[in-house]
């Protein structure tokens, strides 16, 4: 098969389609819809590893969708009525097999890698600086399965010429997937009901909710051993010219899993691993944060010493003394551990993602007196009640005559509610004696570092005490 006849294969035959349709859909999906991808650390513009998953994840509805174009390719010769006369030819079934299987193979390696490199660049644009080598395999196995399941589709056409193949192929595979899919993504790594290694079998991954996780490298190995012999097989059933043939096709996929499901890890936390080296810590004095995150330390360290300054003279001995960017990992809902002596810092918090200069500072400082045990993200909303609290803290600490939100109120009922219940917290607050204002700040901070969210108002306001 040379160049010219491979053109030839691509400009006339509907190969081409499959590329341009993840290319494209998938831009449409990430473009054209306002979701929680283009929201926090763990978006897939934000960083390379996430970026990387973001995309393996849409497989989850493609990847059944190339088998079924596959299949519906395979049946080319079938359709045409020309299986017997270019049987009788002298040229190799092997050779005859390669032009679809080439040029179906070469446009979803290319629309795809188009869809990496569209990622890559606005990852690039944002300027995270951070270029682990991690995300590479994500990739690549993901285009190794698209290729693969497109083949193995032909290769089943083939053997089985039926109008009925194609639609039968992509709902089995559809099926299959959405059962070895649907892992639970609340839990701190994505787990599912059934067996995990099965699970690893589709080449979809769920949707990264944390910007620290990456696949194992087990899973690379494993997941690659089978699609190569899915690969193998779907070849082999193309070319296959006698049922001997076809039975002897089988072996690769076989052997394929057997070898997979040996290598594939039993343990979801096997599955998904921190990757070590961006969860390292960059520190700047007192003020720390992760290597994904380092481009924000020039930033953070100077407004971060300069609450720490603040919450020590508010606080005296009692101040924390460090400012350290959150890395534990958390199931949805699950409140995260907070200590006394240092501000954790999540850049998935609205209060802290979209502060820049003083704004910056006193969400800090808010953070120090009020710590959200709670914790925000794109999954899980805010809570309306600590950011009031946090506000009215970070007032206090700063000396301001009246209480500035550390975030626009909502227009909601709820929100207009907490929020002037916060005001009338801050008036009695404010016409306490200084003691008393210092003594019920502390009070709101023990109940903060302790998770018991339901008295930061009323102790805040006098009316309750720890």
């Amino acid at each position: 098969m040379n160049g010219r006849v491979l053109g030839i294969e691509l400009r006339r035959s509907a190969a081409p389609w499959a590329g341009i349709l993840v290319l494209a859909g998938s831009l449409a999906i990430f473009c054209l819809i306002d979701a929680v991808w283009w929201r926090g650390t763990a978006g897939w513009t934000a960083q390379w590893t996430s970026m990387a998953l973001w995309t393996r994840s849409l497989l989850s509805f493609w990847w059944p969708l190339v088998v079924g174009l596959g299949a519906l390719y395979g049946l080319r010769d079938a359709r045409s009525r020309t299986s017997e006369l270019l049987t009788t030819t002298p040229r190799p079934a092997w050779q005859r097999a390669a032009l679809p299987a080439g040029a179906t193979a070469l446009a979803l390696a290319v629309g795809f890698g188009l869809l990496v490199l569209v990622g890559g660049i606005l990852v690039a644009v944002h300027g995270t600086g951070y270029l682990p080598l991690g995300w590479l395999p994500i990739s690549l196995v993901a285009a190794l399965g698209l290729v693969a399941g497109a083949l193995f589709g032909m290769g089943v056409a083939r053997v089985l010429p039926s109008v009925l193949t194609p639609p039968a192929l992509a709902v089995g595979v559809l099926a299959l997937t959405a059962m070895f899919l649907r892992q639970n993504a609340e839990g701190e790594v994505p787990s599912g009901l059934g067996s995990n290694r099965l699970a690893q079998l589709s080449p979809a991954t769920v949707a990264p909710r944390e910007m620290l996780l990456t696949l194992s490298g087990s899973v690379h190995l494993g997941q690659t051993v089978w699609l190569l012999g899915l690969l193998a097989t779907g070849f082999a059933l193309l070319a296959a010219a006698s049922r001997r043939a076809r039975l002897l096709a089988l072996t690769p996929v076989l052997a394929g899993a057997a070898l997979a499901l040996l290598v594939l890890p039993s343990d979801p936390r096997d599955t998904y691993v921190i990757d070590r080296t961006a969860a390292s810590l960059v520190c700047d004095g007192p003020v720390c944060v992760t290597e994904a995150n380092r481009y924000r330390l020039a930033e953070l360290a100077p407004r971060g010493k300069e609450a720490l300054a603040v919450l020590r003279n508010v606080l005296g001995d009692r101040a924390p003394d460090a400012v350290r960017e959150d890395t534990a990992l958390r199931a949805l809902g699950e409140d995260r551990p907070v200590t006394a002596g240092v501000v954790l810092v999540d850049f998935d918090e609205t209060v802290i993602a979209k502060a820049t200069g003083n704004d910056l500072t006193r969400a800090l400082i808010a953070q120090g007196l009020a710590p959200n045990c709670h914790g925000h993200s794109p999954w899980e909303g805010g809570g309306t009640e600590d950011v009031a609290v946090q506000g009215l803290a970070a007032s206090w600490a700063l000396g301001e005559p009246r209480p500035v939100p550390l975030e626009q109120p909502g227009d909601d009922e709820y929100a207009r509610r907490t929020w002037s219940e916060a005001e009338a917290a801050w008036t009695k607050l404010t016409a306490a004696p200084s003691a008393e204002q210092r003594t019920r700040i502390a009070q709101v901070r023990d109940a903060a570092v302790s998770c018991e969210r339901n008295l930061l108002l009323p102790v805040l306001a006098g009316e309750a005490t720890r």
